[in-house]
Parts: C-alpha cells; structure tokens; sequence
C-alpha cells in the first residue's frame, strides 16, 4: 500500500539518464500486469532519443513533459494478439499502472498520458512511428527521477463507499 500511497504524476525530472536495468524492470512490471484470457496484447516502445521525445511532446498541449524527461514509454496494443478485443484498454490500463508503481519503487516518477481513444493522438503516434496497422497507441509515459518529492494526499472519501445498496 506504500508505494500505492507514493504514487503521484511526476511532470519534472532531472537531468540524469535512467539506468538500463530500471528500464528493464518498468518493463517486467507492466508485463505482470493481468490481462483478459491471459492475452498480452501489449508492446512497448522506449525512447530516450531526445529529437523524438520533443517530437512526442508536441502530440497535445498537455504532452509538454515529455520533452524533457529522460526516458518515454509508449504503450501500444496488439491486435493481433487480443483473444478479448473489448478488453485490451483493460489489460494496458493494467500494464500501465505497474509500470508506474514500480517506478516509485525503483525512486523514480512519471506520469499517465492517454493516448487512446483520442483519435488525433493515435494518429500522431501511429504516423510518428510509422506503426503497422495492428499495433494501437494507448498511452505514452514520461520516466525519471522527480525534481521535487511529492507530498502525500488521502484521497479516500467514504461518501463514495456504498454497503450493499446505493
């Protein structure tokens, strides 16, 4: 539950390149996300190029971090691979949060910026990568270590608990 408390969108990182065996990690988090029929109709592309990453930055006026972190994920489903098609955002909601979890475990942050079902974003992200057409954008996630610590915020709210009935 700590790392779940930690857990803040981290929109500035510092200078400092993430070390392959985090990224290798993020990685193998996002892959032990659950997944409908146990499908795995995720890909992942991971950028650190600079010129890409502000080419990425300018896919919507709320992408602007991506230019100066480190490190990018795009998230990407397969259909290809998706025995459950209706469920693919699920499972890569799933793979994106793990991600962003341990993240926090490894002391480093990032933030969740949705791609799809934004056709404008897909498109932007489809045509900048030049995807084949099996292969959706779902979400592109901005890594590196936080400038500022993030401050803890309760957000539970017992007025939206219901016990039994509405």
């Amino acid at each position: 539950m700590e790392i779940i408390n930690k857990r803040r969108s981290i929109r500035a990182y510092k200078d400092i390149q993430v070390e392959k065996e985090k990224i290798e990690k993020l990685l193998r988090a996002a892959m032990q996300a659950p997944s409908a029929f146990n499908q795995q109709a995720w890909e992942f592309i991971v950028v650190e190029d600079k010129e890409t990453l502000k080419k990425i930055s300018e896919m919507s006026p709320y992408s602007k971090p991506v230019e100066n972190s480190p490190l990018t994920f795009i998230v990407l489903g397969n259909r290809d691979n998706m025995k459950v098609p209706e469920c693919w955002q699920q499972d890569l909601g799933a793979a994106t949060e793990n991600l962003l979890l341990e993240a926090v475990e490894l002391g480093l942050g990032g933030v969740w910026m949705a791609i799809a079902p934004i056709e404008e974003r897909m498109n932007y992200i489809k045509d900048m990568f030049n995807l084949p057409e099996n292969i959706v954008p779902y979400s592109v996630i901005p890594v590196g270590y936080p400038v500022d610590k993030p401050n803890f915020i309760d957000r539970y709210d017992s007025n939206k608990v219901h016990h039994e009935k509405w």
